[in-house]
């Protein structure tokens, strides 16, 4: 695939002076990935996590699932919870007939504090793969979403942003997003976009868009990030990570199914933990290593172990 610069930007949008973080050799990347990621702004890891990395998150989403269906009863709006569909389409088939303002009800992501989503981020392959990028101190940030991106509902479709735009008034953060599927996706049922290259550019004007209903930002130059677009169809388990300021976006779900997605996003901990969204936890410390959060802990909104 063709990979592409950042000469079509504005040269105002260039960032002179990007700090880099120091490497410190671990983690599980090799030198050829870690260099990669430093060029083009992300990377793909194939086959990265296995069906039984994956279990307990499933499981989280399963019961979110089976929640919404509870109420979706109660309102009187289905009168079949469809409780022995499977994982792939049952929110798909809760749905049906119904608009996409009753879906947007119960969010276009989740920021459940389930133990599945705990797990995932706290899961050594995910923090070694992290870590080769950003050290061995390694900050779970607040912001994590479950993603249901289901057909025909317009706020699946995330236009072209930087995660930056969310919080362009944070300190310097490297923030690595850690985005993984949890079935098989590909341009049909809308898959990750990425503009390579486009990490080492200031965050670029935006708007909040108004197609999908939701807000969610859009930068102000998509035709010159459909001229640039990488799709990344993977398969379920693979990892794709990336830099808070690369341009990405994902198309509509065409398919029958649900897209399932999460993305983690994960920071140095010497950097503000943004509080403001939530809280985060420690998710790995060489220094510290009595201090990483246990699950009871993030269950409690606790960011650090307290002995």
């Amino acid at each position: 695939m063709a990979m592409t610069t950042t000469q079509e930007l504005d040269p105002e949008l260039i960032e002179t002076e990007m700090r880099e973080m120091p490497r410190n050799n671990t983690g599980s990347l090799t030198a050829g990935q870690v260099a990669e990621y430093d060029r083009e702004g992300y990377l793909v890891l194939p086959g990265l996590l296995t069906r039984e990395d994956m279990a307990q998150v499933r499981e989280s989403m399963s019961r979110k699932v089976s929640k919404i269906a509870d109420m979706l009863l109660a309102d009187g709006l289905i009168s079949d919870k469809l409780e022995n569909d499977p994982f792939e389409t049952r929110l798909v088939n809760l749905f049906k007939g119904l608009t996409e303002q009753d879906f947007l009800k119960y969010g276009r992501s989740w920021r459940d504090r389930y133990s599945g989503y705990y797990h995932l981020m706290a899961n050594a392959k995910i923090l070694d793969a992290v870590e080769s990028l950003i050290g061995a101190e390694i900050y779970a940030n607040p912001v994590y979403n479950a993603r249901p991106k289901v057909p025909g509902v317009a706020a699946g479709a995330v236009p072209w942003h930087q995660d930056k735009s969310y919080w362009p008034n944070a300190n310097w953060n490297p923030v690595i997003t850690v985005w993984i599927p949890l079935v098989d996706t590909d341009e049909v049922n809308g898959c990750l976009h990425v503009w390579p290259r486009t990490h080492k550019t200031r965050l670029v004007s935006f708007h909040n868009e108004t197609h999908t209903g939701t807000g969610y930002t859009e930068i102000d130059l998509k035709e010159q990030a459909d001229r640039n677009a990488v799709v990344l169809p993977v398969k379920a388990g693979s990892a794709i990570l990336f830099n808070d300021r690369c341009i990405h976006s994902s198309t509509p779900n065409k398919s029958s199914h649900v897209r399932w997605s999460v993305d983690l996003r994960y920071q140095p901990t010497e950097q503000q933990r943004m509080i403001e969204y939530g809280v985060g936890f420690l998710a790995r410390s060489r220094k510290y290593p009595e201090r990483v959060a246990t699950e009871e802990d993030w269950l409690a909104m606790r960011d650090e172990h307290q002995a």
